[in-house]
């Protein structure tokens, strides 16, 4: 068994210069016939960090991941992977880097342990199949036949998989879709124990709670390049506002009725507005204060309230912002 295996199928990898940085861009570009997928971008990725790469469907992020991953090849720009990058050292790479993509087909009449035997073949070092298959928590399905896993079991296998090279650097491709809870949430406490083992990770997905949960920097794309990059916390706080509060007014006999956004901004206290489909929402401080001018200032004008909610702000209203789309909107 390798050093790695004995070091457990958390380890932190092979030894790389502290100085490398795990993923490095700069003025990547990537145009198709009729869309340019990638415009100039650039981002880093530091070692041990989990990095969220977010943005709503036709915003360069897909297109980026397979530059990444080496299925793609970009039209210009610097892309490194651990020092190192796929044109000179393809072979290398695909030896310390794992993948789980959004969906892998695997042969549905092998079982969970021999598929593990089979993906551990493709490395000259790596972690024992015994040890994958306790990571993912596979143990009661070691002998079953993969076409007869749940839907969250084959994305533990794809885990598995992607660990069994012991890899340095982990591409996690929207890992949780159409899991249901108790499935995500088992990811997501394998995903907390390969951060807390130093992985470096980068993970898309579709769930702002899940970026919110798991990263320690996220970055925001849309129309090919980064428009936000920071902690969810700097991204949170970047709102304006420490809370949104949605509602929808009717006026006395007309219905659903058009509000002035300047009467709404001219509350003290409110940072921000916008327009969802009918729904206002206002980025504040101190709700408690903000709130009750609301309710007087759209009665003074002769509305009512027909829904009203308040939430502390998220990703979610960050990503909206900035985009104007909901994540996952066509």
């Amino acid at each position: 068994m390798t050093n790695q295996a004995n070091n457990g199928a958390l380890g932190t990898g092979a030894g790389t210069a502290e100085s490398v940085r795990p993923l490095l861009l700069r003025g990547l570009r990537k145009a198709f016939t009729d869309v340019q997928a990638v415009d100039g971008l650039d981002l880093e990725v530091e070692r041990g960090e989990c990095f969220g790469l977010l943005g709503p469907n036709g915003a360069g992020k897909t297109t980026t991941i397979e530059i990444c991953e080496g299925l793609t090849t970009p039209d210009s720009g610097t892309v490194e992977l651990l020092g190192l990058n796929w044109k000179a050292n393809a072979a290398e790479l695909r030896q310390r880097i794992g993948i789980q993509l959004q969906e892998t087909q695997f042969s549905e009449k092998l079982t969970v342990e021999e598929t593990l035997r089979l993906f551990r073949s493709f490395f000259k070092r790596g972690i024992s199949v015994d040890e994958s298959i306790k990571t993912a928590q596979l143990e009661e399905k070691r002998k079953s036949r993969v076409g007869g896993l749940s839907g969250g079991q084959k994305q533990r296998l794809a885990m598995a998989t992607a660990l069994v090279g012991d890899p340095e650097l982990l591409f996690l491709d929207e890992p949780t879709t159409g899991l249901d809870p108790q499935a995500r949430r088992h990811l997501w406490d394998l995903v907390d124990e390969l951060k807390q083992a130093g992985r470096t990770i980068i993970l898309t997905t579709h769930y702002m709670d899940e970026a919110e949960r798991l990263c320690d920097r996220v970055a925001i794309m849309d129309h090919g390049k980064a428009i936000a990059l920071g902690t969810p916390q700097q991204l949170i706080a970047s709102v304006g506002g420490e809370d949104i509060v949605e509602f929808a007014v009717v006026g006395h006999e007309t219905g659903q009725v058009v509000v002035d956004a300047e009467l709404l901004t001219a509350i003290p206290g409110v940072q921000s507005h916008r327009v969802d489909a009918g729904l206002h929402q206002l980025a504040v401080s101190e709700p408690h204060l903000v709130v009750p001018l609301i309710f007087t200032t759209l009665t003074a004008k002769g509305l009512h309230l027909s829904e009203f909610r308040t939430h502390s702000a998220t990703l979610e209203d960050v990503f909206v912002r900035l985009t104007g789309r909901n994540l996952r909107d066509e």
